[in-house]
């Protein structure tokens, strides 16, 4: 009896901390310091030789309009390969925004990054999904929608992504206008648009018009995407297509070189980020070339590859050098700079998804990152996204979080005095300022079983992934969906049906 009462206290307690009423967390302002490990001799070193890697050998754009803004710029152009001046690459680069404020429909959602600012994202583009059931299967527009709702519902989610599993049951050419609503519908936090064709980004950018108003989407910043260079040195038409239809509607872009050390990239983690300096650099200066001022965030996907096997390989010490490395060349370039945070190799919810997570994602936070993807449900090296691996991670974000604001000192003089009332021998359950301060004070986790054996036996012995579980079922149960007003509801449904009529779709 003794025990069903306790749990009864704890599950009292734990009920009133996980409301599943919406409660988002501003972007980080971090305040601890910045681990850097190049000194300045280091930095210019990889500065100068990306530099002399646009200039020297140039980088492909694999794009006709492309080549002519850059030839407009100035640029050696030859075919497809772009030879960048050093002094006009720095004074493009120089014109892109330090900070970038990310719209939500929902203004206490809005967020800015840059500079002390960091914001959090769920995982990005895995084609299947490991649901309630367990079964490895392909994603559906269903399961998309349950990721953008507990994205909504993370407290330090602030942006629902977009593409956290690709819907299959819908056609790939029709599939943005399904993703980009789904984002829409189910949450008010800003989101992450299409990149697959520039027509694409062209609907994504019409859709948040229709929600958010045209006029206040040309003059703001309201979604982000992801544009992968295709390692090494090459950035090819697809990608450029969209990155031109973001930076010409105010849009920001990430330009991220996909890094597979020691196969796209040198087998040395200073020279991969040299290389992917330079073609990052090329992207922010590219995008400055079509609008300048534009909002683009410099970013990067890391990777070593096994040379046992060829499979890529994350959470490991050079991914957490070239992020501390990345991070002070981006603000030595004075712009915001992303990273991809808990993922991981593992195929379940492991003691190897734990530690990959977690030895990437906190160099990340320590190398002062601003907009960290793939934070909530990322395995099988991004090919699954693992819903209670999502929860799992979701909550140690939170942790996350915490860490990076750092020490607080305006309650320390009460909780001094309360050493000097207990004296020695005493305990301090009962003071004011225990009383005042313990649901705060330190980091209390929902899922982590920190009790006796016995009281897990009494819970159902349950690992860690089983209560990822239960907690995205509980959460789903409590879920309400931000409202929208029912004239922009139906002018959506009715561009979503005119835009099906018009584009071709087909399974094959």
């Amino acid at each position: 009896m003794a025990q069903e009462g306790r749990r009864g206290g704890r599950g009292a307690r734990r009920a009133e901390r996980t409301s599943h009423a919406v409660h988002a967390l501003p972007a980080l302002v971090r305040r601890i310091p910045v681990y850097e490990v190049l000194n300045d001799e280091g930095l210019e070193m990889i500065h100068d030789a990306s530099l002399a890697i646009l200039e020297e050998i140039g980088i492909d754009f694999r794009d006709a309009e492309s080549l002519a803004i850059w030839k407009e710029q100035g640029a050696d152009v030859q075919g497809e390969r772009v030879h960048v001046p050093r002094d006009l690459l720095m004074k493009l680069v120089e014109q892109a925004p330090s900070e970038i404020t990310m719209n939500a429909r929902n203004p206490e959602r809005t967020v800015t990054i840059g500079g002390a600012r960091t914001a959090f994202g769920p995982t990005y583009g895995s084609p299947f999904v490991r649901m309630a059931d367990g079964a490895r299967r392909y994603g559906t527009l269903d399961d998309l929608a349950v990721f953008h709702k507990l994205a909504h519902m993370a407290p330090a989610m602030h942006n629902t992504g977009s593409v956290t599993c690709e819907p299959t049951d819908s056609p790939v050419s029709r599939r943005h206008l399904h993703i980009t609503a789904s984002a829409l519908r189910h949450s008010d936090k800003p989101f992450m648009g299409p990149v697959t064709a520039p027509e694409r980004a062209e609907d994504a950018v019409t859709m948040v018009g229709i929600v958010m108003g045209d006029d206040f989407v040309r003059k703001n910043c309201v979604m982000t995407c992801i544009l992968n260079c295709n390692s090494p040195l090459v950035w090819d038409e697809t990608m450029l297509g969209a990155m031109k239809v973001y930076a010409r509607n105010n849009q920001a872009s990430i330009a991220a070189p996909f890094t597979l050390a020691g196969a796209n990239t040198p087998a040395s983690t200073v020279a991969t980020t040299a290389e992917l300096n330079a073609e990052a650099l090329a992207a922010i200066a590219f995008t400055q070339a079509v609008n300048p001022g534009s909002p683009v965030i410099y970013g990067n996907f890391l990777a070593t590859v096994s040379m046992k096997t060829g499979a890529p390989m994350t959470g490991n010490s050079e991914c957490a050098l070239m992020n501390f490395m990345i991070g002070q060349l981006a603000r030595k370039y004075g712009v915001p700079w992303r990273s991809s945070g808990m993922i991981t190799g593992a195929k379940t919810c492991d003691a190897q998804a734990g530690y990959e997570s977690a030895f990437n994602m906190l160099p990340i936070l320590l190398a002062g990152a601003n907009y960290v993807m793939h934070t909530a449900g990322w395995s099988e090296a991004g090919l699954t996204a693992n819903l209670a691996k999502f929860m799992i991670d979701a909550e140690q974000m939170q942790m996350i979080y915490k860490l990076g604001q750092g020490l607080r000192f305006d309650d320390v003089p009460e909780a001094l005095a309360s050493i000097r009332d207990i004296g020695p021998g005493g305990h301090f359950l009962g003071t004011a300022h225990t009383q005042a301060h313990f649901q705060d004070a330190f980091f209390m986790s929902d899922l982590a079983d920190n009790n006796s054996f016995e009281q897990w036996q009494l819970d159902g012995e349950k690992d860690m992934a089983a209560r990822g579980l239960e907690a995205a079922k509980k959460a789903l149960e409590g879920y309400e969906q931000p409202s929208l007003d029912p004239a922009i509801e139906e002018a959506l449904a009715a561009f979503i049906a005119r835009r099906e009529s018009e584009i071709p779709g087909s399974f094959e």
